[in-house]
């Protein structure tokens, strides 16, 4: 390989719209990017994508002479980029609550055929974060769980999936964003943590599924002072990336970063400098999500580091050689057209979401859901950017009252007195009331709303749409049941739970 395509195949970009526009073919043609990552707004059906991952593949191929690695954020709940006609799976926490580790295997098994059948072969997935802070404001219902062994025992069988499915699955956000209270893609967040409790906590999933062979490792964008002396954050530190990674953990497969223009990069260090300072530090394939601008600026910079000596060929041929080495196991990932949105996968999503729902009360049976009661909440709204965009027209207020026939409020994501006011006029002493909390606990003047339906002597029956979290920080007088995600899927599930089905799913720790 020339220097260029050597480069080229340590970049994974993304572009806007639904093709690739003129500065993203030169990333592919005259800069040889070897790796692209696909969001929501590049697609529009599944029929499109397929066609969209054909071309992709087809100019890479013909520009490099390796065939890419076609990447998607496709973790299920409230971080998934696929289209409708797809089948999305619930979020890792819903899951966790089944309690049954096989629904995790099936779940990356099955979202993984349909990635290969649609023309992807990796799945930057699963979340091995243990959520640690319930104030976190990025992970939350990504995450498998707040213990260490739970969390890990699901991610590892998560790997196991995507790997059956001949999908590269990515485990991320290593050392470990659990434990975080900024999103980094707005800001550097920061871990105080020894070595010894990383090694306690963040860390034993990545230990587990090292020793179990994880194909790929995503490095985060978080300040580890105990790990770092000097300010870099886990994507750019050496100490991090080859003196605990690859040296005292033992990875020895491919190191991936999160993307270089989120907040905690761009705005502290630079996207292209964060390149090529990721790269020196022992990084393997970094990614540039939106702006193919940046990408051909990053790889002009790495080209430069390279030819003054800064950043060493070595470095350079062994990033590409765990890159190659991925590709040679996972790049022709593939499975029939006849499996995206098949009935045999709808159905284990429904199964999973029915199994997830968790009542965490305990006020016995719930109180009767006609049209007598009154259904009130927010509407979703991008809680992080790794967050989906939400449906404006996908209220659960609305949908689940048209569907009893009742009557309903929708409110502001922050509720002021003004509003909790309007919604104790619209009801009743002793009427139901379903309210849909959406990370309440961030928003308080959602739980203020439902503390004071259940002051007021209505029957509350708060739904949590996002982190169970909220819950805990009702009135004893709610019943509550986590819901985990604001989607048709968990909309479903909670309707039967109103219509009388039961809420076997258990969360430790709530």
């Amino acid at each position: 390989m020339t220097l260029r395509e050597k480069l080229g195949q340590l970049i994974m970009f993304g572009f806007p719209g639904l093709t690739p526009g003129p500065e993203a073919l030169r990333l592919i043609e005259e800069y040889k990017a070897g790796n692209i990552v696909l969001f929501a707004h590049n697609l529009e059906s599944a029929a499109q994508t397929r066609r969209l991952c054909e071309e992709l593949r087809r100019r890479v191929q013909d520009a490099t002479g390796v065939p890419p690695i076609l990447s998607i954020d496709q973790e299920g709940g409230v971080v998934a980029r696929l289209t409708a006609d797809a089948v999305s799976f619930p979020s890792a926490m819903a899951i966790a609550a089944t309690g049954d580790v096989e629904n995790v295997r099936k779940a990356a098994l099955y979202t993984g055929r349909e990635l290969a059948a649609l023309g992807m072969n990796c799945n930057l997935a699963p979340v091995m974060d243990v959520n640690t802070n319930a104030q976190n404001p990025v992970i939350g219902v990504r995450a498998y769980g707040s213990e260490p062994g739970p969390a890990s025992d699901f991610a590892l069988a998560c790997i196991r999936g995507h790997v059956e499915a001949g999908v590269l699955p990515v485990a991320k956000h290593f050392p470990g964003h659990g434990d975080t209270s900024v999103d980094s893609h707005l800001g550097l967040p920061r871990v105080e943590k020894s070595l010894d409790e990383l090694m306690d906590c963040e860390l034993v999933p990545y230990r587990r599924a090292i020793a179990q062979g994880v194909p790929a490792i995503m490095a985060a964008h978080i300040l580890f002072p105990a790990l770092e002396k000097e300010n870099l954050p886990a994507s750019m530190s050496p100490a991090i990336l080859q003196g605990l990674l690859r040296e005292k953990l033992g990875f020895t497969g491919l190191i991936v970063s999160d993307c270089l223009e989120m907040g905690a990069i761009q705005d502290h260090y630079g996207t292209p400098e964060g390149f090529v300072a990721a790269l020196k530090a022992g990084l393997d394939l970094a990614c540039i999500s939106h702006t193919p601008a940046l990408a051909l600026r990053a790889l002009d910079l790495a080209y430069e580091a390279v030819m003054d000596g800064s950043l060493p060929m070595a470095r350079v041929d062994e990033a590409v050689a765990h890159v190659l080495a991925a590709k040679q196991r996972f790049a022709g990932a593939a499975a029939s057209w006849e499996e995206v949105g098949c009935a045999l996968h709808r159905k284990a999503a429904r199964h999973i979401m029915e199994q997830a729902m968790t009542r965490l009360d305990e006020n016995g049976v719930l109180p009767p859901v006609d049209e007598h009661a009154f259904f009130v909440g927010c509407p979703a709204y991008r809680a992080t950017f790794a967050s989906s965009a939400p449906d404006d027209g996908n209220t659960f207020a609305q949908t689940l009252a048209g569907r009893f026939g009742a009557a309903f409020q929708v409110t502001p994501v922050q509720p002021a007195e003004a509003d909790i006011q309007a919604v104790l006029q619209a009801t009743r002493p002793g009427q139901t009331v379903v309210a849909g909390t959406y990370n309440a606990h961030l928003n308080r003047g959602q739980l203020a709303l439902v503390n004071a339906l259940c002051e007021a002597g209505r029957k509350v029956i708060a739904v949590a749409l996002r982190n169970p979290y909220d819950l805990p920080a009702l009135s004893e007088k709610a019943w509550k049941l986590a819901a985990f995600e604001y989607t048709p899927l968990s909309f479903d599930a909670v309707e039967q739970v109103l219509r009388g089905a039961d809420a076997p799913g258990s969360l430790n720790g709530l």
